[in-house]
């Protein structure tokens, strides 16, 4: 029997399966992951996005000092884009069956991050860069875990990562220029 044929035979089977499990919707029998394990990764994310929101907005209102504006516009740029994430995420977990948690009661335990508000404009750099790199380091063990297991799950966190990388990154650049010193080793 040939490859294409042994498929063919498979999609009369595929069919019935999914008539018979509508109330899944995404959700499919060779779904490979743990859904109810899926859910409350993703809502950890959920929590640690929704503290950087809130941290960078509160930057983005706060700081202060000579260079403070291009610092607060990029500020807000962030905390638009950690939104973005939020988004991207509720909406995940809404197709694979579950709930987003958006309660703000245990926020700041199921986040991965914290919520600093820093002292002065170089504290606000810091406590960014080192959320971001928080967020980096939790994002590429999410896509490890989810790997061709989830592989949707696993896409829209390589999405989330990519930009959470060029947030570091931008964190970094500006507390360079605001201390006049390289970061990275070169």
């Amino acid at each position: 029997m040939s490859k294409s044929k042994k498929f063919l035979s498979d999609v009369k089977k595929i069919r019935r399966e999914a008539r018979k499990h509508l109330v899944q919707g995404a959700v499919t029998l060779n779904y490979q992951g743990k859904v109810e394990d899926a859910i409350a990764l993703l809502n950890q994310a959920v929590a640690t996005e929704v503290v950087c929101v809130l941290r960078y907005q509160f930057h983005a209102t706060c700081a202060t000092g000579i260079s403070s504006d291009a610092v607060k516009e990029e500020f807000a740029q962030h905390a638009k884009e950690e939104l973005e994430h939020l988004g991207l995420l509720c909406e995940r977990i809404n197709q694979l069956g579950g709930k987003p948690n958006l309660n703000p009661e245990g926020l700041a335990s199921r986040a991965t991050t914290e919520y600093v508000e820093g002292a002065n404009l170089v504290d606000m750099i810091e406590e960014n860069l080192v959320a971001e790199r928080i967020a980096v380091e939790t994002y590429r063990d999410l896509i490890r875990y989810f790997g061709d297991k989830d592989p949707t799950t696993r896409v829209v966190l390589e999405r989330i990562l990519a930009q959470e990388e060029e947030h570091a990154n931008d964190m970094h650049d500006l507390l360079v220029s605001h201390e006049g010193a390289p970061m990275l080793r070169k």
